[in-house]
């Protein structure tokens, strides 16, 4: 190996490490991800056992929430799904930066396009997880006679 190929790697490998920090991110998002849907099967399942139990009232209000969580479980599978498809984007965009730069191959309007996907699918994502979050937040709503709002001793 040459100087000059030396100095071809380096920079290189300070060229993919804005993709590799993309990566970094979608691993904490979807870290953050199947911590939630790890909370989200488990009230899933108390529901279930509750559904069985329950009648008239108490029953409807336990199929609403089954409905809530099972948006909320398919809306994270598919904001997972992606966070996946876009990482394996990342790592084909820097493979695509050595392969470019180690054969001479001109490679860079391929490598924009697949990391234009990649933070794409990222940002679809994020609104897979926005939208769970919104529906977790609406589903949790506290009934104003709880709040005693008309207390003004607290």
């Amino acid at each position: 190996m040459t100087d000059g190929n030396t100095g071809v790697i380096a920079q290189t490998i300070q060229l993919a490490l804005a993709p590799v920090f993309v990566l970094v991110a979608i691993g904490n998002i979807m870290n953050i991800l199947t911590t939630r849907l790890g909370r989200i099967v488990d009230r899933s399942r108390t529901l279930q056992g509750h559904h069985a139990a329950t009648t008239g009232r108490d029953h409807d209000v336990v199929v609403i929430e089954l409905r809530y969580v099972d948006r909320r479980i398919h809306l994270i599978g598919r904001a997972l799904l992606l966070l996946v498809l876009s990482g394996l984007a990342i790592g084909v965009t820097v493979g695509s930066l050595f392969v470019g730069e180690m054969t001479g191959m001109e490679l860079r309007n391929m490598t924009g396009i697949i990391f234009s996907l990649a933070i794409g699918l990222l940002m679809v994502a994020l609104v897979y997880l926005l939208l769970e979050t919104r529906i977790a937040a609406n589903s949790l709503r506290l009934p104003q006679e709880l709040l005693e709002l008309e207390r003004k001793d607290i």
